[in-house]
């Protein structure tokens, strides 16, 4: 079963090990990233979209700090306009030559016509995603570059505030309605990306600022990595109501592997079972339907189940949810044509 992703920090981790072993591995397997392009051939990976993630500094271990019966994590500090566009080209730069290094073993797509033809000829698609918007300056300049270079997906926020909205905290439990919503600059970026058909990623804004996307936008609305808040009251996840404004959006809710974002208790606790996401995933078809539910696995940014692993893992999922009596044809929309087709709902080319 080919398997579109809507979410990965693979580009992350090999900028914050940017050894030539690091990228090769990463080309020709062996590393000990979720993904590389052995594992996705592995499992059935296709493609998804490779998120850049401005890092910030956090003070501790994530899995320490977020191990416990609770946790309320303060917000990093926001990052300087010319820290988070330092490296986020950096990280644009890794993807655009993996694709260069890989001789056709990976594809830097713009539209759904790219990815499948990506596809079609074996090449792992690659879409151009950012998650937390500091590399975009309030006048938008740079998102013009950005999208000449192949950016089709934005998340205006990671966990902390930047000048174009506010980030949910790490915090368990907790509602998602912890701050204001959009500031200037971000309505204005809605409308922007509405205009370029730029994905707007949902996941990691507060609440009010949700209802601000959803007010403002004409787009499906799409939350790449989220899930049920009422299974784990985790600040990330989306409450009901969230979850039926994408449904009248025709919109998509990427499932998120992250176990503190899945368990009921809200541990990164990698001895999670499968059944747990499945539960998400009934939850999601719910509240969706059909056409609604996707996969957004955050592989290299999160503590996933043992049982899947990494992206070689993806066929434990698969084989799981056939065991459950998910139909194929059923299983096949989550995996990767939901994906596909609010892309193609969402893009202007």
């Amino acid at each position: 079963m080919k398997v579109f992703d809507g979410h990965n920090d693979a580009l992350l981790r090999i900028y914050q090990d940017p050894t030539p072993a690091t990228f090769e591995a990463f080309l020709a397997g062996g590393s000990s990233l979720h993904i590389d392009l052995a594992k996705a051939r592995t499992g059935g990976l296709v493609g998804g979209l490779f998120a850049i993630f401005p890092p910030s500094p956090m003070a501790g271990d994530l899995a320490d700090l977020l191990g416990g019966p609770g946790y309320d994590l303060p917000l990093p500090d926001p990052l300087a306009h010319p820290v988070g566009a330092d490296s986020t080209i950096a990280m644009a730069s890794i993807l655009l030559r993996l694709e260069t290094a890989s001789k056709g073993g990976l594809t830097v797509c713009r539209s759904v016509a790219e990815i499948e033809a990506a596809i079609a000829r074996g090449s792992l698609a690659a879409v151009l995603h950012i998650e937390g918007a500091e590399a975009i300056d309030p006048d938008l300049h740079m998102l013009d570059v950005l999208y000449a270079a192949g950016l089709r997906s934005v998340g205006m926020v990671w966990s902390r505030n930047n000048h174009f909205a506010h980030g949910v905290p790490m915090r368990f439990p907790s509602s998602p309605d912890t701050g204001p919503g959009l500031l200037e600059p971000g309505r204005r970026l809605v409308k922007r990306c509405n205009e370029l058909g730029v994905l707007l990623d949902l996941s990691h804004l507060n609440e009010r600022g949700f209802w601000d996307v959803a007010e403002l936008s004409d787009a499906p609305l799409v939350a790449t990595h989220s899930n049920v808040h009422a299974l784990c009251p985790v600040s990330r996840n989306l409450t009901n109501e969230q979850l039926d404004a994408v449904a009248r959006s025709r919109g998509v809710v990427g499932l998120n592997f992250a176990t503190a974002f899945l368990r009921e208790d809200g541990r990164m606790d990698p001895d999670t079972p499968l059944d747990t996401m499945r539960r998400h995933l009934d939850a999601l078809l719910e509240r969706l339907g059909e056409d609604g539910v996707a996969l957004g696995s955050d592989f290299d940014g999160a503590t996933i189940p043992n049982a899947i692993g990494s992206s070689a893992g993806l066929p434990a999922l698969i084989d799981h949810l056939a065991a459950a009596g998910y139909s194929e044809a059923l299983i096949e929309r989550i995996s990767w044509r939901n994906w596909l087709s609010v892309l193609d709902r969402t893009w202007k080319a």
